[in-house]
């Protein structure tokens, strides 16, 4: 994944939670993730899984491309 699109998906990440009113934990328990590894998708230190990207972008209801900062919709 480019620099680029990581930084992205971390900016991404957390504006989602945010919007939703989720706390980290909250959307690491529904993904099925310890939340400390949640953290590191939003701080850009870990890199998620093609299929927990995708649950991400489901979660959220927005695609993938969204999520990497492909699209802006």
């Amino acid at each position: 994944m480019s620099n680029k699109m990581k930084t992205y998906l971390g900016k991404r990440l957390k504006e989602l939670r945010e919007e939703r009113g989720y706390t980290q934990k909250q959307v690491a328990d529904k993904l099925g993730l310890n939340s400390v590894t949640y953290l590191h998708y939003e701080k850009e230190q870990r890199e998620p899984p093609l299929a927990l990207l995708a649950d991400m972008a489901q979660l959220y209801a927005v695609t993938v491309d969204y999520l990497l900062g492909l699209t802006d919709y």
